[in-house]
């Protein structure tokens, strides 16, 4: 029998290709956002969106984020802060990028706005101002609530808030009036995509599994960088019909499993292969994450845009009280039937390190 793939990677490749080169053809005015911003209201205005922590991401997968840490550090940073942070502006520093190799680009794409949302994290408000600073352009912070029990109308409308007053600015940078209706049709696409990467890693609930948590730290990418696209919603649905195939068909990532196991936090991208070949060899398939399942908007509404984008993001887990994490927690437990959970305390991201908060 031959080994188990998914074929849908040969076209995940070629639109993650085609994202980045889009950008460096310059056609449209560049945006910076944070993985979980308002990525739907920029490309409302036709700002091509970059994500600099797909870039941090990266760096780790390619193994080179050890080499420009240090070169942060002698700017003034912290090796104990986020590794995304420090890489990032270390390979900036170096005039280095692993984009050069994969994708062609020679450097990391110029911003023409720099937009951060703190529902992860405060630090990415210090690293996109470093560049807000060297490239001069203009930044907007979007700051939620932080760690809520339930997210309420009052702490759903202070981001909205901050939403319309991002649209004076998105107006300024790009000279575009303010469309509604296309932005309530990224928001459709958006959503539409969402609830397919949904629907991609429940199948992980099937014995065998056709998707690993490995699998989906990879088939992620267009759920991140080109969500509210046409393309993101093309791919899941093609990447979904395939793996409802495989679990018709009785095929997965192995025949049997011994053990089903939930992992939290970030992924070693370093290790990722290493890791994934090291469970499988145990007869233990990592089914399930926090991480994979952070990009599920399920609340997303196209008929109320600004209030459905600001409620979820708001309400993501990362952004969550320590109770309301557990209830969550309890809940993919039950739904993925999962035997133990692998709690990663990542020395540089205590936001994902639920194990420093009473969890376990």
């Amino acid at each position: 029998m031959e080994p188990y793939t998914i074929k849908s990677t040969a076209l995940l490749k070629t639109i993650m290709r085609e994202y980045f080169q889009g950008m460096e053809d310059k056609k449209q005015p560049i945006a910076w956002c944070t993985s979980v911003g308002p990525a739907e209201l920029l490309r409302a205005f036709g700002f091509e969106v970059y994500f600099p922590e797909n870039h941090g991401a990266l760096l780790g997968a390619t193994k080179t984020a050890g080499n420009y840490i240090p070169l942060a550090v002698k700017q003034g940073f912290s090796g104990h802060i986020c590794s995304y942070t420090t890489s990032d502006i270390g390979a900036f520093l170096a005039g280095e990028t692993p984009l050069q190799k994969h994708y062609g680009l020679m450097e990391i794409p110029r911003p023409d706005l720099i937009v951060y949302n703190t529902n992860q994290c405060r630090e990415v408000q210090d690293w996109f101002g470093f560049y807000a600073r060297h490239f001069q352009c203009p930044m907007v912070g979007i700051h939620p609530p932080r760690y809520l029990d339930e997210v309420t109308r009052d702490e759903v409308e202070l981001v909205v808030q901050q939403f319309k007053r991002l649209v004076s600015v998105c107006q300024e940078v790009t000279g575009k009036a303010f469309d509604l209706d296309r932005f309530k049709e990224v928001v459709r696409l958006s959503k539409e995509a969402t609830l397919l990467w949904q629907e991609v890693l429940k199948t992980a609930k099937a014995s065998p599994p056709p998707l690993s948590f490995f699998d989906g730290t990879i088939h992620m990418g267009p759920i991140v960088v080109l969500r509210g696209t046409e393309q993101a919603r093309r791919y899941y649905r093609k990447l979904l019909e395939e793996l409802q195939n495989n679990v018709h068909q009785g095929r997965g990532i192995l025949p049997r499993e011994r053990v089903r196991l939930f992992w939290d936090g970030m992924p070693i991208w370093g290790r990722l292969r290493m890791l994934s070949d090291l469970f499988l060899q145990n007869g233990a398939a990592v089914v399930a994450s926090t991480y994979c399942n952070s990009w599920i908007f399920d609340d997303f509404d196209e008929e109320k845009p600004f209030e459905s984008t600001a409620l979820a993001y708001t309400k993501i887990f990362i952004n969550r009280s320590e109770s309301a994490k557990l209830n969550m927690l309890k809940q993919w437990i039950d739904e993925f039937r999962i035997d133990g959970v692998i709690f990663h305390d990542s020395k540089t991201c205590f936001n994902n390190s639920n194990n420093r908060f009473g969890l376990p």
